[in-house]
């Protein structure tokens, strides 16, 4: 758990800061990825990659919840 939590902190501040500079590439990366969006080159453009990193573990747990919840 000691291990885990830095590393979800890490995760949850780079969202944060994301959320604030670029609040609308952000928001459709999460909805992109959790599969509330259409597959198309429009919305493709504004998705950010490298919220996909492996280590961003907040970021994944947002698309899961969002794919089971919805």
């Amino acid at each position: 758990m000691q291990i885990l939590m830095p590393q979800m902190l890490h995760s949850l501040v780079k969202l944060a800061t994301s959320l604030f500079s670029e609040p609308t590439s952000t928001v459709i990366t999460i909805l992109y990825h959790g599969d509330l969006l259409p597959r198309n080159r429009n919305l493709g453009r504004f998705v950010r990659r490298d919220f996909l990193h492996p280590e961003n573990q907040f970021f994944h747990f947002l698309i899961t919840m969002m794919r089971c919840v919805w």
